[in-house]
Order: C-alpha cells, then structure tokens, then sequence
C-alpha cells in the first residue's frame, strides 16, 4: 500500500513537473504549438499615443533598429535575423518574470511613411498580427497600434490570449514610450 502511494505521489509530481516545463518551453517561445484546432482570437490595442514630433522623424525612430545598424542597446530586447531594403526578420526579446524572457520571431515590414506592420513567425502563440499606424497631427504624431492574437485549443486558447495579450500590449506600451521619448528628444535636438 505505502509503495503504491509513493508510486502515485511520484507520478502527480512527474506530471506537475511536466507541465512546469511545457508552460516554461511555451511561454518562452522554446516550444511553438501551432495546431490550428478551436483558435480563438482576441484584439490587441486599440493604443493611441501622441507624440510631439513630426510622423518622418517617429518612423525613422521605429525603423533604424531593424533597417540600418542594430544599437547595442538594443541588443537584449532585438536581434535582426535578415534584413532587406523595407522588411526585416527579427527576433524579440521580452522578460516574463522569474529570470525568464520570451523570444519572439517577427516579420516587421515597412510602409513609408505611415504604417508598420508586424506578423509572428514563431512565439508563445501561434498567430499575431499587428501594426503600428502614424499619422500627421498639428503637434506632432499621432501613433496608433492595433492588432490580433490567436491561440489554439477553444477554452484554452481563449485564457492563453488573455494571458499573453496582457503581457504583449505592456510589452507594446513600454516600446511606444520608448519610440515617443526618442522622437521627442531627436525633435527638441533638431530645434535648438
């Protein structure tokens, strides 16, 4: 009887562990499960930010990382895998807490001078689609992001959207600040 008890203790913490490990290879982006059965999708955004700077110089802030050089700055958040003359692909790195950073494969293609737009190749979830859309205001730029998130598996593919949603436009929101303070300081540095 006690054998047994081990035997089944052994067997919940073998399958606890290997769920650990399955959620750990997911989320970060080891492990992609693309099986297109029950997707279900959820919006991303709308985000609108304004920017004190003019639409030209807020695309050139989004698009030098990807289309010319690399900032070693960036180099924990984004590595640019192949680039050509409008469209890149490039990883993403992004820190899910626990020492643990989720990596994301995107193609980032360009629309001069107003659109962005980004397509998941490989990540926690199996289906992103989004963009970044500029357009001139009085004051500057208006910016405004949208976009889509799908996971499979019906009910489960529902709470995982929510989850990584969640994550992705916090994610999203830091990178606008981010661009926009960027944009901001290339604008009062031209002006003076």
């Amino acid at each position: 009887m006690k054998a047994a008890r081990l035997l089944w203790v052994a067997g919940v913490g073998g399958v606890s562990a290997g769920a650990g490990a399955g959620y750990v290879l997911v989320a970060t982006g080891a492990l992609a499960v693309d099986l297109n059965v029950g997707r279900r999708t959820r919006p991303l955004g709308p985000v609108h930010r304004r920017i004190a700077a003019p639409p030209a110089v807020v695309f050139d802030v989004i698009e030098g990382p990807y289309l010319d050089k690399t900032p070693h700055a960036m180099a924990a958040k984004l590595r640019v895998v192949e680039r050509g003359s409008d469209m890149v692909l490039a990883e993403h790195f992004t820190p899910i807490g626990y020492g643990l950073r989720a990596t994301t494969v995107e193609v980032v293609r360009f629309e001069r001078p107003s659109r962005v737009n980004f397509r998941l190749v490989r990540g926690p979830v199996p289906h992103v689609a989004e963009a970044f859309e500029l357009a001139a205001t009085d004051e500057g730029t208006a910016l405004t992001y949208t976009g889509e998130i799908g996971a499979d598996l019906w009910a489960v593919g529902r709470w995982w959207t929510r989850v990584v949603g969640k994550r992705w436009e916090h994610a999203v929101e830091a990178s606008l600040a981010d661009i926009a303070q960027e944009a901001e300081r290339r604008t009062d540095t031209t002006r003076t």
